[in-house]
């Protein structure tokens, strides 16, 4: 599988399409909607991708206050152009006051805000100890209280400018891969490092408009693909290896995730050549899963069931997938015994793996949205093994 080959198959053209404008509006309200049955009267909103989800602020610094009667976004100066602006471009200027200060200014135009209302919902997977101390002493007269998924639960269904999104970062992933094989298949006497690699192709997601990596690209060959989270390494990636490659692209906040498993220079052959049967196989079954209505732990029991009746049960050691959007990990689950029920709009990953300690492993894994009556797959560069 060469570039020339490749170049007629990865769609390019996805490159070119339109995203729409971001429609941020209802947001805060479906928020303001959720207060009561998390036992609060107002929410502390501090985690950066939630206020980016509800505002369209992506400042480093940042708190959102949502309130029964009103928003409030406070940050400090270095933020006081960009946020006036993507509060309007998000179209949620009108819905959410802007406060510019210092820490103390904005603690007090915060705490004005609170008059009235007797308990604060803290995000109790983001707020730290000591914050929550300080918090408490300074507005004594609000209790806070925990509180979980109140917005993290509303992004878990996106809607089609954030699957326009999500749609980009993938097709970005897909030509970004189909330019650096050469690495893997040309001049072997070069000896192309796992590091070279994992380089190539962050600097193609860059060109090809990626605002950054969806997270550290994993690239993984021989003995150290049998390593789910291996990290890129010095070592010349030989003929005959398996080489791991798992990475993704950011677009506009948003995240593609995609596994590809090769085998270079040759057929893989042995134990390993039925690993890789295999897990194509578990991974075909999760995919064909992913429909509305089910369950996310089912999809991990069909990817696990085909693992496990080849005998490598003990192999698979991770979960089968995982939601994306904003943060490369979000909500649902797809791993034993997770409840979440699919609906159109969910975004999830589909990722089965074997691992062969000092032989090597094979992983495979797309992104998919739930349809009305299945799913599209958006990750789509080829599954075709030999490079």
């Amino acid at each position: 599988m060469h570039n020339d080959r490749l170049s007629g198959v990865v769609d390019r053209s996805r490159l070119d399409e339109a995203v729409g404008a971001p429609v941020l509006t209802g947001r805060v309200d479906r928020v303001r909607a959720r207060l009561g049955d998390a036992g609060a009267d107002a929410l502390l909103v501090t985690t950066p991708e939630n206020i980016r989800w509800l505002t369209g602020f992506t400042g480093s610094a940042g708190l959102l206050l949502v309130t029964a009667g009103g928003a409030v976004l406070t940050t400090d100066g270095r933020y006081r152009t960009q946020a006036a602006e993507q509060l309007a471009d998000a179209g949620v200027a009108d819905a959410v006051d802007l406060a510019i200060g210092g820490v103390e200014a904005q603690l007090t135009v915060l705490g004005t805000a609170l008059v009235g209302h007797a308990r604060l919902g803290l995000e109790s997977g983001n707020v730290t100890w000591s914050a929550m101390r300080s918090w408490a002493a300074r507005w004594p007269e609000v209790e806070l209280v925990p509180t979980d998924g109140v917005v993290t639960e509303l992004r878990m269904v996106k809607d089609g400018w954030e699957i326009d999104r999500m749609v980009r970062a993938a097709a970005i992933a897909d030509a970004a891969l189909a330019s650096v094989t050469d690495l893997l298949t040309g001049d072997r006497d070069m000896g192309t490092t796992e590091l070279a690699v994992a380089a190539a192709l962050d600097h193609a997601m860059r060109e090809l408009g990626a605002e950054d990596r969806a997270f550290e690209t994993i690239v993984a060959s021989g003995p150290n693909a049998a390593k789910p989270h291996a990290r890129p390494t010095g070592r010349r990636i030989e003929v005959g290896d398996p080489v791991v490659v798992d990475f993704g692209a950011m677009f506009d906040g948003y995240r593609s995730d995609m596994t590809r498993t090769f085998s270079v220079g040759r057929p893989p052959e042995g134990e390993m050549a039925r690993v890789f049967e295999v897990v194509a196989a578990s991974q075909r079954a999760g995919v064909a899963s992913v429909r509305p209505g089910e369950r996310a732990g089912e999809i991990d029991r069909v990817c696990r069931d085909v693992i496990a009746e080849a005998g490598w049960a003990d192999r698979f050691e991770h979960g089968t997938g995982h939601g994306v959007g904003l943060d490369i990990h979000e909500a649902p689950s797809v791993g034993p015994g997770s409840t979440a029920n699919l609906s159109p709009g969910v975004v999830v990953t589909v990722e089965p793996g074997v691992y062969l300690a000092g032989l090597g492993g094979v992983r495979i894994e797309d992104t998919l949205v739930v349809t009305a009556d299945g799913s599209r797959t958006l990750t789509e560069f080829p599954k075709e093994v030999v490079l």
